[in-house]
């Protein structure tokens, strides 16, 4: 997927998750918004960064980088968002785009991705974008309103924090 492409996915994504975190609606919604919107929009571009150096979909398309910034949250708790844009752009350069990414780069150089993906530069990239995003708020919606332990509390139950 492209950039544009991304940081739609990343807006429309923290719009949801403002509203699947604080449904009021008033003003706790859109601070919610505001909180989840800039890490996850910065996530959401921050594996593109490999365009610079490195190999492209590769480099920084991996679960490596991504196990790194779960870590990172659940040691330091200030990259609380971060980690669910970058995954969110993987999520979207899987199912969205053709090409795929290199999920378990270094160690296994293999693109994936599925079959439903777009071109990149496609009129129907937004579309892709926009149903990805709207699959991701619904399994996002599903774990906050049926799932009794969030990840974090799991986690840090299991770090003895």
């Amino acid at each position: 997927m492209n950039k544009e492409g991304h940081v739609l996915n990343a807006v429309l994504l923290s719009i949801g998750l403002g509203y699947i975190l604080e449904p009021a609606g008033d003003e706790t919604t859109f601070l919610k918004i505001l909180e989840v919107g800039a890490p996850v929009v910065l996530g959401a571009l921050f594996p593109d960064v490999d365009t610079a150096f490195g190999k492209h979909r590769k480099t920084l398309h991996n679960l490596p980088v991504l196990v790194g910034f779960i870590a990172f949250w659940l040691h330091f708790e200030n990259l609380a968002w971060v980690w669910l844009g970058i995954l969110t752009h993987y999520v979207l350069d899987v199912a969205g785009s053709k090409r795929g990414i290199a999920l378990f780069y270094p160690v296994w150089k293999k693109e994936f991705g599925l079959p439903i993906g777009v071109t990149v530069s496609s009129e129907r990239a937004t579309m892709a974008t926009a149903l990805v995003t709207v699959a991701e708020l619904a399994l996002i919606a599903l774990l906050v309103y049926r799932v009794p332990l969030s990840a974090v509390d799991v986690a840090h139950q299991s770090l003895g924090l």
